[in-house]
């Protein structure tokens, strides 16, 4: 009897068994191309950040690279976390629509229990954020621009943040956020090309952060007493780049919105602030003005 020269073809395992992983930093390239991937920018930098800072989750392409990826960065107590943002949920083109983005989530929310969650929604990943439960609780613009100051400024003093400014920074943050951010806070001054502090008579009434993005700076966090404030932080931070700024804006700052507008900067778009498990975001909107990326809050 002949033996049979045909071998057995090997089936590519279903979207459905492949395993979530969690990604670590040795992932950074392949987070990237999977942005790449996407259309969206490349943005290593922002990807250190988020996988050292927060929990990146994803699954192995078996071909090579990810099929897909997403970022979860925790607040408050490491054992009772009091809200969780979610961020750079991606999936590789080749396998959209297949229902593996919301295989993730769905792991992502169970991983993260009772904890509050939170995202920044793009139009087109709003309606699957809604089937699981998210809500929208606000939006943001981003705006993107070669910041042109008019000699106008406010006539508030700023100045960049020293060591000792970070105890102070930590203390109003938190105030301002709502919750605990010192593990990702604290990063800033190595993350960020500048840091910068507003002050009257000594005392900080504001802070604000411009970090490299690819082609611009991004400015974020920015936290301020008001509008006249943040608007001096800004002005700030342009000074010291030749970079377009980016940032992105809770809708309900309009003076501060119409102002970088006026000074250069252009709206690109806008991404709904949705919530799990709460009914708003904690703290105070009215002096949190742009959060430190829509991928972390």
């Amino acid at each position: 009897m002949r033996r049979s020269d045909n071998l057995a073809s090997v089936s590519t395992p279903s979207l459905t068994t492949l395993p979530i992983r969690r990604l670590t930093l040795r992932d950074l390239t392949a987070c990237a191309d999977l942005s790449e991937n996407r259309g969206w920018l490349r943005e290593e930098h922002k990807w250190g950040l988020l996988l050292t800072a927060g929990r990146g989750y994803g699954i192995d392409d078996p071909d090579g690279g990810l099929v897909c990826a997403c970022v979860v960065t925790e607040y408050g107590p490491v054992s009772r976390p009091r809200l969780a943002a979610i961020g750079m949920v991606l999936v590789a083109e080749r396998f959209a629509r297949q229902g593996v983005g919301r295989r993730l989530m769905r792991h992502v929310a169970g991983t993260s229990s009772t904890t509050p969650l939170t995202l920044h929604a793009t139009p087109s990943g709003r309606p699957l954020y809604e089937e699981l439960g998210f809500e929208v609780t606000g939006r943001a613009e981003m705006v993107v621009g070669q910041f042109t100051p008019d000699g106008a400024e406010p006539m508030v003093l700023t100045r960049p943040a020293t060591a000792k400014d970070m105890s102070t920074i930590l203390r109003i943050d938190e105030e301002v956020f709502g919750v605990d951010r010192t593990h990702v806070i604290t990063r800033l001054p190595a993350f960020a090309d500048h840091l910068h502090v507003a002050e009257e008579n000594g005392r900080i009434t504001g802070y604000a952060a411009a970090w490299p993005n690819m082609h611009t700076h991004v400015v974020g966090p920015l936290i301020a007493r008001d509008t006249e404030t943040a608007k001096a932080l800004i002005a700030s931070l342009a000074t010291r780049t030749q970079r377009p700024l980016r940032t992105d804006i809770d809708v309900r700052h309009e003076e501060l919105l119409e102002w970088v507008k006026q000074r250069g900067l252009a709206s690109v778009a806008f991404n709904a602030v949705m919530t799990h498990g709460i009914p708003e975001l904690p703290g105070d909107w009215t002096r949190r003005f742009a959060p430190l990326t829509v991928a972390a809050g």
